[in-house]
């Protein structure tokens, strides 16, 4: 038994990646991508959820509900902590890449900052060609 398979044509090219932005995080070897992970919307719906579990959890055991729906409602909590902590990190990591790339002054007679400040003295030292001082 044998199947036809379709002959690849030349008209379809392979997907290019575009250049990675030294600003950006990567994940994977890709710059990280905020429309492919979870939103403000998805946080906040695990937050509420977390919120009403970590009330009716120890509540549940008040109530004297049966042991296996509060061993439920315990791993159903840490699962949930779990995913909480995850979409924080990622959206973290965007905001911590998006005040990155604004770090530059805005305004031309800005004084300079202190990674400004840093990063010349830096480059001061290693063009001297002089050892720094010992202390």
């Amino acid at each position: 038994m044998s199947e036809q398979f379709p002959e690849p044509t030349s008209d379809q090219t392979p997907e290019q990646t575009p250049p990675a932005d030294p600003n950006r995080p990567s994940y994977k070897g890709a710059p990280l991508d905020a429309e492919a992970g979870p939103g403000l919307g998805c946080f906040y719906l695990q937050v509420v959820l977390l919120v009403i579990l970590l009330i009716v959890t120890p509540l549940s055991v008040v109530w004297s509900f049966p042991s296996w729906v509060s061993a439920g409602l315990l791993i159903l909590t840490l699962i949930i902590l779990f995913f909480v902590g995850m979409t924080m990190v990622f959206l973290l990591r965007l905001v911590a890449a998006d005040r990155r790339s604004q770090r530059r002054p805005l305004r031309e007679g800005a004084r300079k900052t202190v990674g400004q400040m840093e990063s010349e003295s830096k480059e001061d030292d290693s063009g001297s060609g002089d050892p720094p001082p010992a202390t």
